[in-house]
């Protein structure tokens, strides 16, 4: 069964979009395969991989998916890379948050479209709006686990209150299984002493959920998106392609025992293993 992983931090600008872009293709690049979910109706991630949202006609969006009007399978579509794959959004997406306030449980309308399609991916990442409203909550309840990119600034630790506080919420609610994936610290620059500062204070307050990976401010990450390509096929040699590397390296050795049981219920329902010995991420 695949893992779902929230990637949500209600302050915009801290490289949300970013880290799930560039950290779903590093882990397809582990051969993973990896479903980005676009949940922003500003369709960011969706925009990263080369996606023309004016273009994508009767084939529908995940809003159509949310709303009952089509099955997630069809509105998924293939990247430049093997083992990733996007479900786009479009602005349409911000008619759902009020199109659902009436809805029968509202709340688990993401969970319930998933459903059909979890057991064909390794990893489902979703890119989350920045805000706390349905959108997010039915990301935190559809999900296993959240991760939290998190600028290295000062507010940002403000934001990251207000978002452990509505996780508390979901976990009393809606989904007491959710756990923390980590925090991974982005936007990092070494020559700013509040910026270490930052990171000092996460990582005395958070310790082992906070990743040993810290994306730095970095000109080709900030590009590639531009180009619809994520970092690794815009330019593998950077800073910042280096840093998501070693994340996914992160998260797949958190999720080492869940990949293998993974790999076993394939087999047993005669599915081929996806295998990654022959990734080498750097180090």
């Amino acid at each position: 069964m695949g893992k779902i992983i929230a990637i949500a931090n209600q302050k915009g600008g801290v490289g949300k979009t970013t880290t799930t872009v560039n950290l779903a293709a590093s882990l397809a690049i582990a051969e993973k395969k990896t479903l980005v979910l676009d949940f922003d109706p500003q369709g960011n991630a969706s925009s990263a991989f080369g996606i023309d949202r004016s273009q994508i006609g009767s084939r529908g969006t995940i809003y159509q998916a949310l709303i009952g009007q089509t099955q997630v399978a069809d509105v998924i579509q293939p990247t430049e890379m093997d083992c990733l794959f996007v479900a786009p959004a479009t602005s349409d997406l911000a008619g759902a948050e009020i199109e659902l306030v009436g809805a029968f449980a509202r709340e688990g309308k993401l969970k319930a479209a998933l459903s059909e399609i979890q057991r064909e991916y390794d990893f489902i990442l979703i890119d989350c709006p920045p805000s706390l409203g349905l959108l997010t909550i039915n990301a935190l309840t559809a999900a296993h686990s959240f991760l939290v990119p998190l600028q290295c600034e000062y507010f940002a630790l403000e934001g990251l209150t207000q978002l452990l506080h509505t996780v508390s919420l979901i976990r009393q609610n809606l989904n007491p299984d959710l756990k923390e994936e980590g925090i991974v610290l982005t936007m990092y620059d070494s020559r700013n002493n509040l910026a270490n500062e930052v990171v000092k204070e996460v990582r005395t307050h958070f310790q082992e959920k906070v990743f040993k990976t810290v994306v730095p401010r970095n000109v080709r990450l900030s590009e590639c998106s531009s180009f619809g390509k994520p970092i690794v096929l815009y330019d593998i040699d950077s800073k910042g392609c280096l840093a998501y590397l070693n994340l996914a390296k992160e998260v797949l050795a958190r999720n080492q025992d869940q990949l293998l049981l993974a790999e076993s219920q394939r087999t047993s329902l005669g599915k081929q293993p996806v295998r990654s010995e022959g990734w080498v991420g750097h180090s």
